[in-house]
């Protein structure tokens, strides 16, 4: 069965969305368009290039996500240099090398550029801070004076995944000057609206994959401490802008996966960690599959 694919971020965490697609690759579905936001375009790149629900395990189980972390050289002590690099690099980390590992891996697969895609066929969602607003990759890029089909699909998943304040921004030279990009979830962090448009009937389903829990499984934010509130802000700026869009319509569509616990920056994170992250997205793409559309996933017909 062929559908869409949208993939919420969450960092390290996303692991569990590997996990998910595994399950639903086993029972045959595939799929024909994909987006994301930072962790999710990882993901959702990953199966643009081809690669097996396996194949992303093998490779994401195995890699020293530590080796990312990518200080700025300096004869200054890091305690205090991070202060600077915060200041001055508006991240503690360059992310130079998280974009050369995205750039091995999709290369690996022939993939490059947009050029090197079927057409529509991956989207990211950044956020562009300096004009404010939403970017959608590589649709918007042309806003920007930048030929979308030549664009590196490495520097687009940077852009994508840019925590603000843990990796340094990407900036883009436009025709307008520079422009500064950072997390698409920022503004969307699951981007479910990209697939859905008005008046138009889907060529085919849409399965979403995010990682919280679903609206009536959420909890109300406890703030008693100056560090709950931006937790609290954090989280509704993040999620708010998506939420109206997961409607009842849409919320049957989406393998809700529960990783409160687990750190989105814990690049340290431990095998078994990794494992429980992985069985939890396994185990909620099950109990998604058992009532989806109201009939067995097997009456679907594989494509071949």
């Amino acid at each position: 069965m062929l559908v869409d694919g949208v993939f919420s971020g969450g960092g390290m965490k996303g692991l569990a969305l590997v996990g998910a697609y595994q399950v639903l690759e086993e029972k045959g579905i595939r799929f024909e368009r994909v987006a994301g936001t930072s962790a999710g375009a990882i993901v959702a790149s990953l199966i643009a290039a081809g690669y097996t629900g396996k194949e992303m395990e093998d490779i994401l189980f195995h890699q020293d996500f530590q080796s990312f972390l990518d200080r700025r050289k300096t004869i200054i002590p890091f305690s205090f240099m991070k202060w600077l690099q915060l200041y001055w690099g508006l991240g503690l980390y360059q992310g130079n090398a998280l974009e050369e590992w995205f750039h091995e891996i999709l290369g690996n697969k022939g993939l490059y550029t947009f050029a090197d895609l079927t057409p529509g066929s991956l989207k990211f969602v950044a956020s562009d801070i300096t004009n404010g607003k939403m970017i959608v990759l590589p649709d918007d890029l042309e806003n920007y004076g930048i030929p979308a089909e030549h664009f590196p699909i490495a520097r687009a998943l940077r852009m994508s995944c840019s925590i603000p304040f843990f990796f340094e921004p990407v900036r883009l030279r436009t025709f307008n000057g520079e422009t500064i990009a950072v997390d698409g979830g920022v503004l969307s962090n699951f981007p479910m609206w990209l697939f859905d448009k008005p008046n138009q009937k889907k060529e085919r389903p849409v399965i979403g994959m995010k990682l919280s829990q679903s609206i009536e499984e959420q909890q109300a934010h406890v703030i008693k401490n100056g560090l709950n509130l931006f937790e609290a802000l954090f989280d509704t700026m993040k999620d708010a802008h998506d939420t109206k869009h997961i409607s009842s319509k849409f919320e049957k569509d989406i393998i809700f996966i529960p990783v409160d616990k687990h750190l989105t920056t814990k690049f340290s994170m431990e095998d078994q960690q990794k494992e429980q992250l992985l069985e939890m997205g396994r185990f909620r793409a099950r109990q998604f599959l058992l009532t989806w559309n109201s009939r067995p996933i097997n009456d679907y017909p594989i494509p071949h």
